[in-house]
């Protein structure tokens, strides 16, 4: 059987390249191909989950095989710069094994669920192309072994997501929120790209493998700005956690990520859940060496204080947040600022761990969500109310992977949330009550989320629910029983996750009770007081919006930061383009139209002078040369009359003139 899975590893560069073909082959069939395109999308991103299965079998059997893990890795030269071969490949090892399953998994299960979502668009076998397109970036950005291709995948990544977030970009809305993503993704990306350039230029390769084992002998260079002196390693790793921030949406970056609800619901749950947000966590993991070079390293401080401002933040405006998917997107951010807050206090597994089980409930929550707004039409939750009773699939599958993101005990989100405070703990108390804080906030706007979509009475009677198609619900169920069992491989004592992927952390660290217990105080309090206020309303809403009216105009204009940035970035930027515009329009447009014009006058004034000067002296001087010859032809007629007669009146002038001079 190793054998096999060895022979299958060697197929591994097929797994991003089977969504890119189908891509490529919806695009060419479109409504002709097969379901009219969506067949091929699911035919392929489901071989490359098999193949995936395949890797990740090989990985786990490696793993808990006693032997020491080696990566799997191939490449061939693709160009010679000078005398420095670059080379294209693919490496598998255990990081890349979990994540080319959740991928892979996650990206099949949106495609089955955009069959009935999507049916009757007019746009439905591009919605399908342009989805095999980002899931085969997202799994080409796993397997890279080199920053080149990771970085072309990246940007592919951030194309794919524009495309998509303004699927329906005949509004607005979808339009204006695909700009967004993309401009405030590329800030994000510039730092990331100078990060990969710094470290090609002192380690000489782009290999990942050649760069991390460079890292000893970068930690004691410098780079010269000015008078300044930084640090490679540290710089480098600060301005790849700008890629991150970027793609993760994490602050001062996050902004865009909510906005991006414009998009289709499924593109929302495969953003959220395993591709575009889940890059940045990826990034951290991955160039994690560049990261943890010791044991104070700057950038991972960077990383938690990022994480941990970003969870709470988020977490405070989705209590406040009435659009069902914004609520989940504000969740995503604060969630994947639980994973950044882990890997800063140096829990690479606990981070990691929380990717995986996050990707599998949060998946789930936003396709329910999609599936409350087809039966409803609206995304409002202050208009809905009582679905449980229509849409019971759709229910307890939302139910139980809020349990999940909650992190209520024995769900997958306990296990790896509780790993991600005991490593905070360690680390320092501050951060982790942050952390608690964030787990009583969670639990507070799920069960908002929850009372007000689902339970009490109808608050209007417009709308008239109904269960979704069971090619929606199916995947509904599947995905909540892996945001319930999906946690088990961290369940202590064994802990098979942390034996199977970690950064020199050594043996799994034991469950505390103390931690586990104020986490889970903590959620309950939320749900408590959630219900109280939600749902048997014996605590008035209005009440807490009254008396803390400033808070609450605060979080619900989302800290003023939209604002802030139109007002810091946008209108200098229109102002500038406007004095722009004025200048070229009024002084180099008048600088060329006045040299026009002159041209035109001087040519006008040149044609004059060409015609009546020029032209005039010309023909003037032939009118007289022709005059003259018509009057001297007559002294030359050949008539000896003629000539007789102007003989004799010369002599008749020259002897008058003689007479009387």
């Amino acid at each position: 059987m190793p054998d096999v899975l060895e022979k299958v590893l060697e197929l591994t560069w097929l797994i991003p390249v089977l969504p890119m073909l189908a891509f490529g082959l919806i695009l060419l069939t479109g409504r002709k191909g097969p379901g009219q395109g969506a067949y091929i999308a699911i035919g392929a991103i489901s071989a490359s989950f098999l193949l995936s299965v395949c890797v990740a079998g090989w990985a786990v059997y490696h793993a808990f095989s006693g032997h020491e893990f080696e990566p799997f890795a191939r490449s061939a030269v693709w160009a010679v710069v000078g005398e420095l071969p670059i080379r294209m490949g693919f490496a598998v090892d255990q990081l890349t094994a979990m994540m080319l399953i959740v991928v892979s998994l996650v990206a099949m299960v949106v495609q089955i669920y955009s069959i009935g979502y999507m049916h009757g668009d007019a746009r439905y076998p591009r919605f399908f192309g342009y989805l095999s397109l980002f899931s085969a970036a997202m799994l080409g950005l796993v397997v890279a072994d080199n920053l080149l291709l990771f970085f072309v995948c990246w940007e592919l990544v951030g194309l794919t997501s524009y495309l998509l977030i303004g699927f329906w970009f005949e509004r607005p809305s979808a339009m204006r929120a695909a700009k967004k993503a993309f401009i405030v993704t590329r800030i994000g990306d510039v730092g990331l790209f100078l990060g990969l350039m710094l470290l090609f230029w002192y380690a000489g390769s782009v290999d990942l493998k050649a760069i991390f084992s460079s890292i000893p002998t970068m930690l004691g260079l410098t780079v010269s700005l000015g008078s300044l002196q930084i640090p490679v390693v540290p710089l480098a790793g600060l301005l790849l956690f700008a890629g991150a921030v970027g793609k993760s949406a994490q602050f001062p970056l996050h902004v865009w990520l909510p906005d991006a609800m414009e998009g289709p619901t499924p593109v929302s749950a495969l953003i959220h859940a395993a591709t575009m947000v889940a890059a940045g966590v990826y990034l951290v993991g991955r160039m994690y060496p560049v990261f943890a070079y010791d044991e104070a390293s700057i950038s991972l401080t960077v990383v938690a204080i990022t994480g941990a401002i970003t969870a709470l933040m988020a977490a405070t405006i989705a209590t406040v947040t009435n659009d069902i998917k914004r609520v989940l997107a504000y969740s995503t951010i604060s969630q994947l600022g639980y994973m950044m807050l882990a890997l800063g206090v140096g829990g690479y597994t606990a981070g990691l761990f929380h990717l995986l089980t996050h990707a599998f409930f949060k998946a789930n929550l936003f396709l329910g969500s999609g599936s409350v707004i087809h039966g409803t039409g609206t995304q409002d939750i202050q208009q809905m109310g009582g679905l449980h009773r229509h849409m019971p699939k759709t229910h307890w599958t939302f139910v139980i992977s809020t349990a999940a993101l909650v992190g209520l005990p024995f769900t997958a989100g306990f296990f790896s949330k509780d790993e991600i405070l005991l490593a905070t703990f360690r680390h320092s108390i501050p951060l982790f009550s942050i952390g608690v804080a964030v787990a009583f906030l969670t639990a507070l706007y799920m069960t908002r989320l929850v009372a007000l979509t689902f339970w009490g009475e109808p608050r209007t009677h417009e709308t008239h629910a109904h269960e979704s198609p069971n090619v929606m619900t199916i995947p509904l169920i599947i995905l909540a029983v892996l945001s319930i069992v999906g946690g088990w491989v961290g369940l202590p004592p064994f802990n098979w996750f942390h034996h199977f992927l970690h950064f020199g952390e050594g043996e799994a660290p034991a469950f505390s009770w103390v931690v586990a217990g104020l986490a889970s105080s903590a959620a309950f309090l939320g749900i408590f007081i959630g219900l109280a206020m939600f749902w048997k309303r014996v605590i008035s809403p209005a009440f807490f919006r009254e008396k803390f009216d400033g808070l609450y105009r605060l979080l619900v204009n989302k800290y003023y930061l939209d604002e802030l940035y139109w007002a810091a970035l946008v209108v200098p930027l229109f102002w500038v383009t406007r004095t722009c515009n004025r200048f070229d329009a009024k002084v180099v447009d008048g600088l060329v139209n006045g040299a026009a014009y002159f041209t035109v006058g001087l040519s006008i004034l040149q044609g004059w002078l060409d015609k009546w000067l020029v032209d005039g002296l010309v023909n003037l001087i032939g009118g007289v040369t022709k005059l003259s010859g018509r009057v001297l032809r007559y002294t030359q007629t050949g008539v000896l009359q003629n000539y007789v007669t102007v003989i004799f009146l010369g002599v008749v002038v020259i002897t008058l003139a003689y007479l009387y001079r």
